[in-house]
């Protein structure tokens, strides 16, 4: 197993990688009903890229089409997508930035991100596991919390939502023809 240091320092690692979307899942979790359910939803429609320098620097860029937001309970879908959430009329995207990756043990790292969700941009902190599969690629695994507040994602009637929502990537990216 390579390290995050040792794929990046690898001479064969630097350039840009692109996201392969049926290897990959952009998904989330939240309590509702006071903590006694989590509803689970995921995204269907996304593309990303990422550089990554010869010096080891990572760049990219993560963009998720709002409204292919799926729960499989088609009203509540809807809700979602209307003005008391995501507003996808208004802001059909939500982007995930990557500007900096600092390893730390193993197949570990943070990555410094922005998220813009509903005309809003603010840093995330995301801690991912970065792992080489033996085709080449790259798959990135990620799990954070998110103050839905800080999005303007806060309608909550009767207090049934719980303010953060678990975001999840489990993402697999190849090298660009050069």
């Amino acid at each position: 197993m390579n390290t995050v240091e040792t794929l990046l320092n690898d001479p064969d690692t630097p350039g840009v990688w692109n996201l392969v979307p049926d290897r990959s899942t952009i998904s989330f979790k939240i309590k509702n009903m006071w903590g006694l359910i989590s509803v689970k939803g995921r995204f269907t429609d996304f593309n990303a890229d990422g550089q990554i320098t010869g010096k080891g620097a990572i760049f990219g860029r993560l963009d998720i089409q709002a409204a292919s937001l799926r729960t499989g309970i088609g009203k509540r879908d809807e809700h979602l997508r209307s003005a008391d959430f995501f507003d996808v009329e208004r802001f059909p995207e939500i982007s995930v930035v990557v500007t900096a990756v600092q390893p730390t043990t193993g197949n570990a790292a943070h990555l410094q991100t922005t998220f813009s969700i509903k005309g809003v941009t603010a840093p995330v902190p995301l801690p991912v596991r970065i792992i080489l599969l033996d085709d080449g690629s790259v798959r990135l695994s990620a799990k954070t919390e998110v103050d839905r507040a800080q999005f303007n994602l806060d309608w909550n009637r009767l207090g049934v939502i719980a303010e953060t929502a678990t975001a999840s990537a489990d993402v697999c990216f190849v090298r660009a023809p050069r």
